[in-house]
Formats: structure tokens, sequence, C-alpha cells
């Protein structure tokens, strides 16, 4: 067989494992070829690709990023971009076709393989951890280990200088790196898309610390929080080619409403996107090799419009339709467990 592979949406360590995994499962064990295609959807749209083998694809285990690099293409943004992906597997003589990505990217491979009758598989892969039909996503726990040392290492700061320090973490549509990252931290208050927040009840919770002796506080934020309606002025923005708003700037307003309200000094910290740059985690790397493997067996076995999902431990074909029907989201029972420790 002739398997194409691509990398979709934000880059997230891991990447490299998954493509790694999948080239040397086909090649060695089944005897495939392999198309990477560059850029994410572009690559097909726009006849981008190199061959992968054994050897090009050597000692990248360990780097963050991935080697086939990315975009935010949508390919059904383009006139006609079902059946130029379709064209272009059948130019390159492929049997059909792996994208890792998140939401995005195993959306538009759902509707490919749905709509257009292509044989598509997908991986699962983001940092946000929002994915449905799996217990988690590479690139999570990396992210989850960046954002918690940062804040080990603003606590100290924050005490020296007796400041609120904001902390903006990623996550536009749940909060799990926002609750797992403050939770592990020692955050004094966390914030997460799931839960409008009042920021007259983070001022209470900074001044109950304040009265306790406590002259420093760690806010944890996710970029995609807002605010309750009527309680906090937010800003505008525009949005990409899957119709997603280009978040950032919750931290910064959030921060300047704290201190005007308490009068205490406040800074933000934006971790953006160093928190998706660099080392995958030892947990990552195995992870998506599993998953990468994983995706190589059930191409070969052609089970076309299925995804690798890690449940119990396990890895498991679950349907793309599946994963991809709504997001998986902070549950309320899990951010009660937080606030047992806010304030």
């Amino acid at each position: 067989m002739r398997i194409g592979v691509l990398t979709g949406g934000g880059d997230c360590p891991g990447l490299n494992a998954a493509i790694r995994a999948i080239v040397r499962r086909g090649i060695d064990v089944h005897g495939h070829e392999i198309v990477g295609f560059r850029d994410g959807w572009r690559g097909p749209l726009e006849d981008e690709w190199d061959e992968l083998t054994v050897e090009s694809t050597a000692g990248i285990l360990p780097r963050g990023g991935t080697i086939l690099r990315t975009s935010r293409t949508n390919p059904f943004k383009r006139e006609g971009g079902a059946q130029i992906v379709r064209d272009r597997l059948d130019a390159l003589g492929l049997d059909g076709l792996i994208a890792i990505g998140g939401e995005d990217t195993l959306g538009a491979a759902f509707r490919l393989h749905d709509e257009a009758g292509l044989p598509v598989l997908g991986v699962p892969k983001t940092i946000d951890n929002d994915l449905n039909a799996t217990d988690m996503t590479f690139g999570f726990d990396t992210a989850v280990h960046v954002a918690t040392e940062a804040i080990d290492r603003l606590h100290t700061t924050a005490e020296s200088h007796n400041r609120i320090l904001v902390v903006e973490v990623m996550g536009r549509h749940a909060g799990w790196i926002a609750l797992h990252s403050g939770l592990a931290g020692g955050a004094d208050a966390i914030l997460v898309p799931e839960r409008p927040f009042d920021v007259e009840d983070v001022c209470g919770l900074i001044r109950r610390r304040h009265s306790r002796g406590r002259y420093f506080s760690i806010v944890v934020v996710a970029e995609g929080a807002v605010p309750a309606e009527g309680t906090m002025e937010t800003l505008e923005s525009d949005t990409d080619e899957f119709g997603h708003v280009r978040l950032g700037g919750i931290g910064q307003r959030l921060s300047l409403e704290i201190e005007e309200r308490t009068g205490f000094e406040t800074r933000v910290t934006v971790l953006g996107h160093v928190q998706r740059g660099g080392t995958p985690t030892p947990y990552d790397r195995v992870l998506a090799t599993r998953m990468g493997v994983a995706a190589s067996d059930a191409a070969q076995a052609g089970s076309w419009g299925t995804m690798p999902a890690l449940r119990g431990g396990r890895i498991e074909l679950v349907a793309l339709r599946d994963a991809v029907a709504e997001l998986r989201l902070v549950p309320t029972e899990e951010y009660e467990v937080a606030e047992t420790f806010f304030g």
C-alpha cells in the first residue's frame, strides 16, 4: 500500500513521534510506501509533498513541532477542494491518507470521508485535550508540564513583591490546561471557558487572601475564558479559515480589572506558544507512538473513517464521527475539586 500523512492545525509536542511511528510501522511491518504532505491540507491542495523513509524520519522522536510543517488551511474553503484532494491521492497512487490533527483537521478528514468517500484516517492531537472519544490527546501532558513549571516560578516572584499575577494559558473552548496546571501549581483562582466568571468574585477571593495575611495571589485563566454578561468588557478579534476567533488578551484585560478594583499591584504573564513548542514529555512521546502504530495498522486493515483513541489505558479504534461530534469539556465535578483550594 501507499499511504499519505499530514499534520494540520496548531503544532504540538509529539507530532514527530506519531509521524515516525507511522513510517516505521508502515514500512518495516506492512511494507507501505509513505508520502508526507507539507503544511497540513495545503499539501494535497497545492501538490507539496515528500517521500518519507525510515532514514528521513530517524532522530525525530524527541523533537517538537512537525517535520511536515503545518497550517490551518481548510480544504472546504477552496473551490472544489474535496475533488482536488481526491485527484491528488489518485495522481500519487495513494491508497489512503492519515490526517494528524485536532478538532478542525479531523473535522475536515471526517467530511472528506463521509461526504466525498475518500479513504481517510485520523490521529488525535491537541494540547487543549478537547477531542471527544479519547481520554487524552498527545501534546496535553507537555503543555501542562510547561504551564505548571511557569506557575511554580511565578509563585516566588509574586510572593517577593506582594503582587497578583495573572497567568494566561491556552484553551479555546476547554479549560483542561488551566485546570490541571492551576491545580498542580496551587493557583488561587482558575478561570475556564466552560464557566463564565464574574471578576468581582475573583477580586473577592484575592481580598480574602489579603485578610489572612497572604499578600500575593496566582490567577490562572484560559485564553477562551469569558466574563459573565455585563461584568467586564472584552476585546473583539478576527477569525481564521475555520471560523474560530483569534484569541488572546483576556489575561491583560483581567489584570487591569483586578488592579483597578482591588488596588493591589497586578501583572500578567501570557505563556502563549511556549506551551506547545519544544521537547515532548516521555508520556506524550509514548502516547503519540502508540497512536501512530495503531493508525498504520488501521490503514493496513482498511479501517477508513476511524481514529485511534486512548480508552482506559488501551488504544482502540473509534469512528471519526464520534471524535468530532462534540468537544470534550471540563465537567463540573472536576472543576469543583479545584474550587476547594481557591482563595
